[in-house]
């Protein structure tokens, strides 16, 4: 048996915050310079009373609704998110009881950002693959407007908050087929870079900020040190050196070329970002995918999200090879290929 993305669904917050709100606050930033930055022009933006666990559930909903998979049958529940209702419980054990899953179904939390996705593709095809479940849910949720102060424009006009629901299930695979449904994988980890994209108070290293005090930086963004920090030059940096070598060793692993694959979805971390990706490695335009217009960097479920849009919109379709890269915070960085069955959306 072989691990096969089955469905994937996504829920986002109602709260749409809108580059012509941005501006107001941002007098020197109009609407256009900011969709011209960034490639957004609205996030959706969590309630104060809404987490990481509400939107996953509504996502999971969503899945349960097309009637493709009973709660019943779900087997284990993989949540990836960097903003958990609690410190403990894990989320995961929190959505299994809300969404009526099988006590006799795995779940377990892990902590990763905008690679989350494809880490949990791994991880999901390890548990099938390996006879130890059948269904897996892999969910991604984040609500990192929680972390944001409201006058740091450099992480304010790029992240949305939001949820995906990702069914990977065991399915027989026909022998003439070589391709494999997902895979094979490629990862890597640089914690040298951890201190660029970091929440600095609020763990355990640091409980409660010695000096809760308001910070600027040369730009004029405002942040205490229990907001949410990022080095956007340093970032950059990383994604330009690490994601071309990714996609090279990914290739090089599976014996593909560039012109053997179908879609590339990226995380969509910005259009800067994405624009320069897409000229350094020469993935042509028709190939490569920007969805954040409308929703924003909703870190780890920013992958599933574009896939889901990509098949609904009939741009991703039955049999096509998907190459997948995810890349961020951490650093972190991983990249798979998935070869897409029909339905999956």
């Amino acid at each position: 048996m072989k691990a096969s993305i089955a469905a994937i669904t996504y829920r986002l917050p109602e709260a749409v915050l809108s580059n012509d709100e941005l501006a107001a606050r941002f007098s020197d930033w109009s609407p256009e310079k900011i969709q011209e930055k960034t490639g957004i022009t609205e996030r959706h933006i969590a309630r104060r009373d809404e987490c990481a666990s509400d939107l996953a559930v509504e996502a999971c909903q969503k899945l349960f609704e097309s009637n493709i998979c009973r709660r019943e049958d779900i087997d284990y529940l993989l949540l990836c998110t960097q903003t958990p209702d609690y410190f403990l419980p894990t989320t995961a054990c929190v959505v299994q009881d809300r969404l009526g899953l099988p006590t006799a179904c795995g779940a377990l939390d892990f902590n990763l950002g905008c690679s989350g996705f494809v880490y949990g593709l791994g991880l999901a095809k390890g548990l099938v693959e390996t006879g130890q479940a059948k269904n897996v849910l892999l969910v991604t949720a984040e609500t990192y407007s929680k972390f944001i102060h409201e006058n740091d424009r450099s992480v304010r006009t790029i992240f949305g908050d939001g949820a995906a629901a990702t069914l990977i299930q065991a399915v027989q695979i026909d022998e003439e087929i070589s391709d494999e449904p997902i895979g094979p994988f490629i990862y890597g980890t640089d914690g040298r870079g951890a201190k660029n994209l970091i929440v600095p108070v609020g763990g355990m290293r640091e409980r409660v900020a010695s000096d809760s005090g308001m910070q600027a930086d040369a730009f004029g963004n405002e942040r205490t040190s229990a907001n949410i920090y990022m080095n956007g030059g340093e970032i950059f940096s990383f994604t330009l050196r690490a994601v071309p070598k990714a996609v090279d060793q990914l290739l090089e692993k599976t014996g593909l070329d560039l012109d053997d694959v179908d879609l590339v979805v990226f995380h969509q971390a910005n259009r800067y970002m994405l624009d320069h990706l897409q000229k350094k490695i020469k993935i042509p335009e028709d190939k490569f995918v920007i969805a954040m217009e409308q929703v924003g960097n909703t870190v780890s479920s920013t992958i599933p999200i574009a896939l889901s849009d990509a098949a609904a919109s009939g741009r991703l379709k039955d049999g096509q090879r998907v190459m997948v890269v995810g890349f961020g915070v951490g650093y972190s960085w991983a990249a798979t290929i998935i070869r897409w069955r029909m339905g999956c959306q």
